[in-house]
C-alpha cells in the first residue's frame, strides 16, 4: 500500500511478511512508533537549539508493548534520546518533558489511554 502525506510525500507500508509476502513497506503498528518518536525527537532539537544548546547529535529510539490479543493495541511506549554534545542534563530532560507534555500531537494524543515513559543517556 501508499500512503500520502498532506504535502504529498509517499510512503510505502505493508505487514507481516508471512501474512502477505508481496507486501513490501512499514507495518502501520511500526509507523506509530515512528510517529511518537519523531515528534518528539523534532519539538526537543528545536527546544535545544532555541537554549543554544551545542547538541551534535540525537536519536530516539521508540518501543512498545502491545496486547496479545486483537486489536494489539499498546498499552505501553517508552522513548530512549541519546543525545550527543555539551548539552545541559537539566535542560535536556526539560526539553523532553516539554515535548511528552505540551507540544508533541503525536505522545500527548496516545498518553489518554498509553502509558508512556522515557529515559535518556546524554553522552558528551
Amino acid at each position: 500500500m501508499l500512503g500520502v502525506d498532506s504535502f504529498g510525500h509517499p510512503l510505502v507500508m505493508g505487514s507481516w511478511p508471512e501474512q502477505s509476502p508481496e507486501w513490501a513497506g512499514l507495518k502501520p503498528s511500526d509507523l506509530l512508533l515512528l510517529s511518537a518518536a519523531s515528534c518528539s525527537a523534532y519539538d526537543v532539537a528545536m527546544i535545544l537549539r532555541k537554549g543554544r544548546e551545542p547538541f551534535a547529535d540525537l536519536e530516539v529510539q521508540c518501543t512498545g508493548t502491545q496486547a496479545p490479543t486483537p486489536p494489539y493495541a499498546f498499552t505501553a511506549i517508552h522513548l530512549h534520546y541519546k543525545v550527543k554534545g555539551a548539552v545541559n542534563a537539566q535542560k535536556l530532560a526539560r526539553a523532553i518533558e516539554l515535548s511528552e507534555t505540551k507540544y508533541c500531537s503525536v505522545v500527548n494524543t496516545l498518553k489518554a489511554t498509553v502509558k508512556i515513559t522515557s529515559d535518556y543517556d546524554l553522552t558528551i
